[in-house]
């Protein structure tokens, strides 16, 4: 109670100034508030009142409108881009070089066999389908065509459109006459890749424009396919090895070897060499710009013992990358000609990005909800990674097998004909799926903090001819301890790679709209319509929660007439009279006539007037003296 009796008290010295209602509440804001057009509400007459109303809700109405812009443009994380440029002595970038050949032919070709041969008739078949008739029932392992063959499209009549098997029905042991052949050799037959499924009831046509690029495709597919079967180890075996590959290594005045390199293995390329990845060792730094400080590399590529139909390019490729990071080098890297002494100035420049919610990056990758295939090799989080896990992983979940190009999870399998009959038509249906595409980049984030390389590129002619004797004389006696030339000009390439300079940018994103830059328009919006300020808002907030006080307070006191009404309606009967009142003050033991009265009777059943009360004994407890202070909060929580 006591307790209860303050906080009335408290609450009642609380609206001692704006007042108990609400009218009164709104006045004491007009007439004290610092914003002047209230003020003028409540001092001028009807007339100006009326305008000077509009006036405040109109321009009230004008600072809120500008107060949602401004709050809008804040929560939209626009970022400003600054560039600066440093310079310091910096660390050398990782170097990643792989052969254009992944296999040495001499080494796979037992492998390849039928499928060269399968492929060498195609090519006959293309170029003179006469002349190949003849020769069309020599033997050759159709398993392989059967599964995913070569089609000729005639389009010249677009509504019926013409498909014929390069081979005909020649390898179902029948023949046909070449009228087809001789047709489709004029304009307007196209060449395509048949991929099916479900037993070859679901098919479709991959187009091409060029019989080039058609059998190329086609054999890389049916390569990849014998590829997946076999273990990797074979295939690091079957690759060029370091020792061969690279016959001169110095970086600055330092002399290195194949042994300073560290040996992946990459798909697309076979065996490729990581220089200063950093991975077991610290990166190495570069002293100064220039090429006598950078790294000098000559490397032999041995185009004599290419794929011939795997490998349609000679040369190295290479690309520059920061160190632990894994290199993505058939997207990211470049060609150097064999033959040629390629020279590569390099730049550095740095991007920072501010992070969520303004950029979405992301630091490690731990927040990307897709799994790093790559993380086996203990590389930073990139999103080239993050993309080819994520085709990786649908490529798992619709064709129940992993592709060979990318690394795969424990327990799958990579796919093959022979395990997964319709891996082809599931990859390619992936493959050409925008859905898919949007999906991973969608998941996938860049990272926050990237470094990247920029490259400028010059060739000449290596060696000269003046100089090519005594160069490949001394080059094949130190790899082959012999006294005559074991290597030729299509097979070299020499490497300079060093910095240009040790300026650096640095791309660095901030936020373009603070939090001091919303405050500050905020108060000018308010201060120009308005003529307020901060301490205006506080009155507006004082305001309120003298409307929320006045509004408990009708509250209470609604509360408290319904309860004292239901003690009213607590009574069966008439209420009592004063004599039955007094009786019950003055007799604990007195108990009130309860019984049932009928309507026709008068106030008592035997017609028996009630004796008249005498005079009741006083309450000695309503004489008692209390503090003044007591009285006035009682009387203040009854007002209330």
């Amino acid at each position: 109670m006591h307790v209860k009796k303050y906080l009335l008290k408290g609450l009642h010295r609380l609206q001692k100034g704006p007042g108990y209602t609400y009218k009164e509440l709104l006045v004491w804001y007009c007439d004290n508030t610092n914003t002047h057009g209230p003020k003028r509400i409540i001092c001028e007459g009807p007339k100006k009142k009326a305008m000077w109303f509009l006036l405040t809700l109109l321009f009230t109405a004008l600072v809120c409108w500008q107060w949602g812009i401004f709050i809008r443009t804040y929560l939209s994380w626009e970022v400003s881009v600054s560039l600066s440029v440093g310079f310091k002595t910096m660390d050398f970038p990782a170097v990643t070089i792989c052969n254009a050949s992944p296999f040495k032919y001499s080494k796979i070709k037992h492998l390849l066999k039928d499928l060269d041969e399968l492929m060498e008739a195609v090519l006959e078949r293309i170029l003179a389908p006469e002349l190949s008739h003849a020769n069309a029932t020599r033997n050759l392992n159709f398993s392989i065509w059967n599964h995913t063959p070569l089609v000729l499209i005639d389009e010249r009549n677009p509504h019926h459109p013409m498909v014929l098997d390069l081979f005909g029905d020649n390898h179902n042991g029948l023949t046909r006459s070449s009228a087809s052949e001789k047709i489709c050799n004029a304009h307007g037959c196209k060449m395509a890749m048949r991929l099916c499924s479900l037993n070859g009831t679901q098919c479709t046509f991959r187009n091409f424009t060029s019989a080039t690029q058609a059998v190329t495709e086609w054999y890389i597919l049916q390569a990849t396919n014998i590829f997946a079967q076999v273990p990797q180890q074979e295939l690091v075996e079957m690759s060029y090895p370091g020792e061969q590959m690279i016959l001169a290594c110095l970086f600055g005045a330092e002399p290195c070897n194949y042994r300073n390199f560290t040996s992946i293995f990459y798909p697309h390329y076979g065996n490729c060499y990581i220089f200063n990845w950093g991975m077991t060792e610290k990166a190495l730094p570069s002293a100064n710009p220039g090429t006598e400080f950078g790294l000098k590399l000559i490397l032999d590529i041995g185009q004599e013992d290419y794929v011939p139909f795997l490998a349609s390019t000679a040369g190295v490729r290479l690309m520059l990358h920061e160190q632990r990071s894994y290199p993505f080098i058939r997207d990211e890297g470049i060609y150097a000609m064999s033959g040629t002494e390629t020279s590569i100035g390099v730049l550095v420049d740095k991007l920072q990005r501010m992070g969520e919610p303004y950029s979405p990056c992301t630091v490690n990758g731990s927040e990307v909800p897709v799994q790093n295939f790559y993380s086996d090799y203990n590389t930073t989080y990139s999103i080239q990674a993050c993309l080819r896990s994520c085709f990786q992983d649908h490529m798992i979940r619709n064709c129940n097998c992993g592709h060979y190009l990318y690394p795969l999870p424990r327990g799958e399998k990579y796919c093959n004909n022979r395990d997964f009959p319709d891996w082809a038509h599931c990859y390619s249906d992936l493959q050409m799926s925008v859905a898919q595409r949007e999906t991973c980049i969608g998941m996938c984030k860049e990272s926050c903090n990237d470094t990247q390389y920029k490259m400028t590129i010059s060739m000449a002619d290596w060696p000269s001819e003046a100089s090519e004797d005594w160069i490949f004389h001394v080059l094949s006696q130190e790899r082959d301890q012999s006294t005559n030339i074991t290597l030729s000009r299509k097979g070299i390439v020499k490497l300079n790679i060093y910095f240009q300079e040790f300026n650096y940018r640095t791309i660095e994103e901030s936020a373009a709209n603070n939090i001091v830059w919303l405050l500050s328009n905020l108060g000018g919006q308010f201060g120009f319509w308005m003529g307020g300020s901060v301490l205006c808002l506080i009155e507006f907030g004082e305001i309120i929660i003298d409307f929320v006080w006045i509004t408990i307070i009708k509250l209470v006191a609604l509360a408290k007439s319904l309860r004292q009404r239901r003690a009213q309606a607590s009574y069966a009967g008439p209420p009592p009279t004063v004599a039955e009142l007094v009786e019950a003050h003055t007799n604990f033991g007195f108990q009130p006539d309860t019984a049932p009265r009928s309507p026709n009777t008068g106030p008592y059943p035997n017609e028996q007037a009630l004796p008249i009360p005498g005079t009741p004994p006083p309450n000695y407890d309503s004489l008692r003296l209390q503090p003044l202070d007591v009285i006035e909060s009682d009387s203040e929580g009854d007002a209330i």
